[in-house]
């Protein structure tokens, strides 16, 4: 069974990565380098794509969905079975794929697809995240009334 801690703690961390990238592409921005943010904004996509890979793999091995044949594999395996749609999960995997080549360093980073996931794909990150919150029905629990 998914476990709802798991997934707030990983939504959790997307969240303030992709509030960190927010940050320092916007009016902070004026204040730093742009090697400091090229820096911050690669470190924290890097790390929420690393949350959203190790959300799927929770999900797929919680769910039973069975063994990834490779680190973008969990997002074909939630595809499969129907808790991602095709184009979301085509889009996390290429993310999945920058990740590697930026945490690996396999190659350099090619600045205009660091623009282009930063300007057009952060998005997907949460929707990833909300969409598991919805497939498996873990709405947070209501507030308690004082």
């Amino acid at each position: 069974m998914v476990d709802r801690d798991v997934v707030t703690a990983k939504l959790s961390i997307i969240e303030r990565c992709l509030s960190r990238i927010a940050e320092v592409r916007g009016p902070r921005r004026g204040t730093l380098l742009p090697l400091d943010v090229e820096d911050i904004t690669s470190l924290n996509l890097q790390r929420a794509v690393q949350a959203a890979m190790d959300l799927a793999s929770h999900v797929v091995a919680a769910e039973g969905y069975g063994t990834p044949d490779s680190t973008a594999g969990a997002f074909a395996l939630l595809e499969e079975h129907r808790v991602l749609d095709p184009e979301l999960s085509r889009r996390l995997k290429k993310m999945v794929g920058f990740r590697n080549i930026a945490i690996h360093e396999y190659q350099t980073v090619d600045p205009a697809v660091l623009a282009s996931i930063l300007d057009r794909h952060l998005g997907d990150l949460l929707a990833f995240g909300h969409r598991v919150v919805d497939a498996f029905g873990l709405q947070p629990p209501a507030p308690e009334s004082a």
